[in-house]
């Protein structure tokens, strides 16, 4: 059964194998395996909601998608929510571009009738990009240690925006900025 759904934002290659390294490190050393295994991609959520009509959103993030260009971003640190997900991420520098593209994200969601989530409003916001979930509290300071070893920052563009259901992850689309190519 959905847990519900997101607009994510994804990166360039280059951008995605740092964070896939990231993750498989974190795998192979037994301290999460948790996005690996429901078929999450590097991302950064934009919006989510437990229910959404993916059908509504589709024409709307593919007009909002050509009208964008690609966002640069650059992952300068990594934090933790300590809460019962325990999630560690790498967290972009929070550029005006990236703040105002998630605003406008919001914004013509909210247009649609869509009600937005108090952690998606524009005061409220973290953008981040998830590298572990449900760490054991026990292994937090062993995963921090392992992705302090990352040379920060890693930077790119992002590059694609999409919508996926979860979990498992299942991406209903995705559609490339500044793409205003049919597909």
């Amino acid at each position: 059964m959905s847990q519900g759904f997101s607009i994510e934002l994804y990166f360039d290659p280059a951008l995605e194998n740092q964070v896939l390294k990231a993750w498989n490190v974190l795998a192979r050393r037994q301290i999460s395996t948790q996005l690996i295994e429901i078929e999450s991609r590097p991302h950064i959520t934009l919006f989510s909601s437990p229910f959404l009509d993916p059908a509504k959103l589709e024409s709307f993030i593919k007009s909002f998608a050509s009208k964008q260009e690609p966002l640069p971003l650059s992952f300068s640190s990594i934090g933790a929510f300590p809460n019962e997900n325990n999630v560690l991420f790498l967290s972009p520098a929070p550029t005006m571009s990236l703040l105002q593209f998630q605003a406008q994200v919001c914004e013509a969601i909210k247009k649609e009738g869509i009600e937005i989530r108090e952690e998606f409003k524009a005061d409220a916001w973290i953008p981040y990009c998830p590298v572990a979930q449900e760490v054991p509290k026990t292994r937090m300071a062993e995963a921090f240690c392992v992705l302090r070893e990352l040379k920060l920052p890693v930077s790119g563009y992002a590059m694609d925006i999409g919508l996926v259901e979860f979990s498992p992850v299942r991406e209903h689309f995705s559609f490339g900025l500044g793409n205003t190519i049919d597909t």
